[in-house]
């Protein structure tokens, strides 16, 4: 089975990778204030090189969560002396992250009752 890509036919299951997108972004966050390429790295490296986020979807879903307040923006340093606009997550976006860490958790189990095979 092949990595999970947005940078694949992303046409084909847009709505559920957006959905998807949003909240490991937000899983990100809760770790730290991030830049755009440190979440994505973050995604990467978490999932074991299975999740690969490409710009063209990251950014507009910074963009979608921005405008939910979900996270926050501001333009800082970077350490290799670049500018870069580092987001963080809001008292919204945690409360988001726990319900949708807890529909992440039911729609597993109900994926795994159907999928396992039957005793």
């Amino acid at each position: 089975m092949g990595r999970m890509s947005t940078v694949d036919d992303p046409r084909e299951s847009l709505e559920f990778l957006q959905g998807t997108l949003e909240v490991l972004i937000l899983r990100s966050l809760q770790i730290a204030p991030n830049h755009a390429y440190g979440i994505s790295q973050f995604i990467r490296q978490q999932s074991e090189n299975e999740f690969v986020v490409d710009n063209g979807s990251l950014y507009p879903a910074l963009q979608r969560l921005l405008q939910r307040e979900w996270i926050s923006g501001e333009w800082k340093m970077s350490p290799n002396g670049r500018r870069a606009r580092y987001y963080k997550l809001s008292a919204l976006g945690r409360k988001q992250l726990a319900k949708s860490q807890s529909e992440w958790r039911r729609f597993v189990q109900a994926m795994s009752r159907i999928l396992e095979p039957q005793q």
